[in-house]
């Protein structure tokens, strides 16, 4: 008998709850589910905190020491993750997001709740950076835009219950409740994919190799105490940086000291951290990776500051000022679903998704002008979202594509990093304009449409500079 030919073998395309890949996609998304959980009710719930800790001038801050805490974390789970496999980082940021969220909500002051925010962006950020690289090492080139658009479509339960359902508790029994709440929830997740992950780890060792590669990983970003160094002082610069933008009407001169500082810390840390000619937007996956940031800083930078504008100007309950954030992650939900399915060049796609972002946020602004229902920032946080999920899931594939198999760690973690710099320093700077305006509902709409203005620049700029995403 002759061997059956090529194309007489049945080919099986893989499938992401397919019985090869169905333990790894459940426990993925039950764990992102949690996590986007308590990031729609945190932001629905920071004005009732901020008002009871007496925090509103660290409003921005408490986003941005979640956000900068991730950025440290993302680097070293991402080293962790190129030398060691993914497995380790992923339980230990999901142990720290639930410690963290146990101290959030037992803070008794806004020191120490801002500690709490800190602790849980470690964990957030250990977790996501070795999401990616088991996506990468797990799931074929072939499926990775359906498990993103899956990742992107875990934000959908918690985007529509979350905020109503965190609006109730925080009416019914308190603020901190958001927080102790989520804890149970988390614990079962976690130990349904411990099985799933011990099974890889030990199959890795009979192979003799790490968990998920081939435990090399070569160049300068491979380097554990030089790329901690830079990451401490990316996150050390842009927590500095921070500080002085938010003291500059107070103190101009110790406070331009510092923003100068913190500007030459996080380049140092930057310039080591991402891919050689990211800050120079150079062509290929340079410019992929730090269009990730531009994306957070435009959509982020509003995002955070909705529920205060429509509580504090309009006189939303929280529940209802939450909406807009639960639109915004089904349009983001929508859009990623739709780049799985499409054809398009990413770079167009990624143009697209930035022209969206923008649009949306200059119709949000109009939420908060005189005469305008607040319900405007419905549609528009709809047609936002639609463009994050078009542009960032595009972005998140584009770049693992142009990446080596020894660098996807790193170049997940500087995925992460302009990420959670890009969300960091938006809101940061937002809630420094919300300081220097005023904190009456006349000045935070103000401060609203200013920071509006300020995003809507930064996404119109993704969309001039997305063809650069292009590697030839």
């Amino acid at each position: 008998m002759t061997a059956p030919k090529a194309l007489d073998t049945p080919y099986d395309q893989p499938r992401i709850f397919g019985s090869a890949y169905r333990a790894a996609t459940i426990g993925i998304l039950l764990v992102i589910t949690l996590i986007a959980f308590e990031g729609m009710s945190v932001s629905v719930v920071m004005p009732i905190i901020s008002k009871q800790l007496d925090a509103l001038d660290l409003y921005g801050l408490s986003f941005s020491a979640f956000l900068i805490a991730s950025l440290f974390a993302n680097v070293v789970s991402g080293l962790w993750s190129d030398r060691r496999g993914y497995t380790m980082p992923f339980l230990l940021g999901v142990v720290l997001f639930v410690i963290g969220m146990g101290l959030a909500g037992a803070a008794a002051t806004k020191v120490l709740f801002l500690a709490a925010r800190a602790v849980q962006g470690l964990g957030a950020g250990c977790t996501i950076v070795a999401v990616y690289v088991m996506i990468a090492r797990v799931y074929p080139a072939a499926v990775r835009p359906k498990i993103f658009a899956a990742l992107s479509a875990a934000w959908v339960v918690p985007a529509m219950v979350g905020p109503a359902v965190a609006g109730f508790v925080a009416y019914a029994w308190g603020w901190r409740w958001v927080f102790f709440g989520i804890i149970p929830l988390v614990v079962p997740a976690l130990v349904m994919l411990v099985p799933a992950l011990k099974k890889r780890a030990d199959g890795a060792a009979e192979s003799g190799s790490s968990d998920e590669g081939d435990g090399s990983s070569e160049g300068a970003r491979s380097r554990p105490f030089a790329m901690t160094v830079a990451a401490t002082a990316a996150a050390g610069g842009a927590g500095v940086l921070l500080y002085g933008v938010d003291k500059l009407h107070i103190s101009p001169v110790p406070s331009a000291v510092a923003v100068l500082a913190g500007l030459a810390c996080l380049g140092y840390g930057l310039s080591k951290l991402l891919p050689p000619g990211a800050l120079r937007f150079s062509r290929g996956l340079p410019t992929t990776i730090m269009m990730r940031g531009m994306f957070s800083a435009a959509f982020f930078g509003v995002n955070s500051f909705i529920p205060l504008a429509l509580q504090q100007v309009k006189e939303f309950g929280p529940a209802a000022a939450g909406i807009a954030l639960t639109t915004g992650a089904l349009g983001w939900s929508t859009g990623s679903y739709l780049q799985s399915r499409r054809s398009v060049e990413p770079y167009r796609r990624i143009r697209l998704g930035a022209a969206c972002v923008m649009a949306g946020v200059l119709i949000g602004l109009l939420s908060v002008l005189p005469g305008i229902t607040g319900w405007v920032a419905v549609p528009a946080w709809i047609v936002a979202g639609f463009g994050m999920g078009l542009g960032m899931t595009t972005v998140s594939v584009t770049a693992l594509k142009q990446s080596p198999v020894n660098e996807q760690g790193a170049n997940s973690a500087a995925l992460s990093v302009t990420d959670m710099l890009g969300s960091a320093l938006a809101v940061g700077v937002g809630g420094a304009l919300v300081n220097v305006i005023g904190h009456s509902p006349g000045m935070i709409a103000r401060g609203f449409v200013v920071i509006c203005c300020l995003m809507s620049a930064i996404a119109l700029a993704a969309t001039l500079l997305a063809s650069r995403t292009r590697s030839d």
